[in-house]
This record gives structure tokens, sequence and C-alpha cells, in this order.
């Protein structure tokens, strides 16, 4: 395990050392200064070009955060889940986190070693800020083990340890999905809570599961609130954002 743990580390720019502590390596990888592009003339359908979306979100994300590093007290990062803040949950959060001037670095389709590779270019550099709201893995679950997905979540709750030693990293458990209780992924999912639950250490990292408040009684997962059982909606980001409210007035204040 300690092997698979020092690789992890080592691809988000740490070293963990004979000690157990993790002592700073490069801190940041370099991003191509400019990404390849279509020339002038050639027909962009026949032209060979690797996905480039998805590196040039990143490299605006950080552009957009660098712009306003001072101001960001609130961080939120993962995959889609965390993604549709900024469209489902867009109302809830402009009411209750702009004035924290949250920054949403979550991206679509993300895993463990993506969040790892955004933050190995320089995705907080110079933030600092109070409170971290992080959650991933749900995209881990179908080529990953469940070690192999609970150590890609401690890889990057101490790579943001490193970055952002001053701020609290709230932990949130992977949500549920899939319809039915006994949906072989709800297991999955539960086993790699149990293992990151033991990262919470009552001060910087504090770990929180409440996706029991998106199921009904029997265990269901309702499409009211994850239409797709994947991806809440609107009433399912009031829910979370009800759910963490508590960790927002501690550690930024009530309004």
């Amino acid at each position: 395990m300690k092997n698979k743990l020092h690789r992890y580390f080592v691809a988000c720019g740490l070293i963990l050392n004979f000690t157990g502590h993790i002592q700073a390596a490069p801190s940041v990888w370099p991003m191509p200064a400019e990404l390849p592009s279509v020339p002038p003339g050639e027909d962009s359908a026949t032209y060979p070009m690797p996905r480039l979306d998805w590196v040039q979100r990143v490299k605006n994300n950080n552009e957009k955060a660098q712009a306003q590093a001072s101001a960001i007290q609130l961080v939120f990062d993962g995959d889609s889940i965390t993604d549709a803040w900024q469209s489902k949950g867009r109302e809830i959060w402009d009411a209750r986190y702009a004035r924290f001037n949250a920054f949403d670095f979550g991206i679509s389709g993300d895993r463990t070693e993506h969040l790892l590779w955004r933050l190995s270019q320089g995705q907080v550099a110079d933030l600092h800020p109070k409170l971290i709201a992080l959650m991933i893995g749900t995209n881990n679950m179908g080529a990953n083990t469940v070690e192999q997905i609970a150590g890609g979540v401690q890889a990057v709750v101490a790579d943001y340890r490193q970055r952002c030693p001053d701020a609290v990293i709230l932990l949130q458990a992977i949500f549920p999905r899939g319809h039915e209780a006994t949906d072989p992924v709800r297991t999955k999912i539960k086993a790699v809570n149990q293992i990151i639950s033991k990262l919470d250490d009552g001060h910087k990292v504090i770990y929180v599961d409440f996706g029991d408040k998106f199921l009904e009684a029997d265990g269901t997962l309702s499409s009211e609130i994850m239409p797709d059982f994947l991806h809440p909606n609107a009433k399912g980001y009031q829910i979370w954002a009800e759910a963490i409210q508590p960790f927002i007035d501690k550690y930024l204040g009530k309004s």
C-alpha cells in the first residue's frame, strides 16, 4: 500500500518520505504556453487534432482564479457534480457563496488523477482560501479498485494540504448513485467512503457524509432529486447546500 501511495504523491508533486511525512517536490509542471490549433486553410474535419477543450478550460480557470486570487475565500472542487453548481445550482451558489468570492474548479468527467494534474498546473497558486469543499472519485468507479480510488482521494487531500496549508478541507463523501439500494456501485462507494473517512483529523480535514439525505426510506434514489440517478437537480443542490451550511458558517462566518 505504501508503494501505491508513493506513486500517487509523486503524481501530484509531493514526496512521501520514509517517516510518512509529506515534503515538497516540484510544485508546478509546465503547461504549454500555446496549444496546437488547425492551420489556416486546413479542413478541421481531416486535420489530426487531440481534444483540447479540457486543457483549455483548465488554463482558463487558472487565469480567472489568479485574477482574483486574494479575494477567494471558498473553493469547490470535483467532477461534474461540483461543476454543475454553475448551472443547476447557480441560483443557490449566487445566494450563498458569491459573497465569499467562491471559485468552482470542478470539471465534468474528472477523476482523481485529473484533479491531481490540475493542481500540478498551478490551479491554486497564490490562493489562500479558508475552506475547500472537495468531492471526487465517482468517475473512478469503473476503472479502479476501492483501494485505488481511496488512494487517489488521499493524494488529492494531501496535495491540497501542501498547497493551501491554512485552509480547512471539507472532504465530502462520494454521493450515492444508481436507483436501487442493491446497485453494486453503492457497495463500492460505501467502501471507499469508509476508508477516506479516516482522513478526518478534526482540524484541517473534516469529513462529512450526507448521502442519505438524497435517499428514500427504502434506500432508493429518487429521480425527483437525481433524474439520472447520478447528478443532482436544483432540488438536490438545495439539499447539498443545507447539509454543508453549518461548515460554511463555522469557517467563513454567518451572513
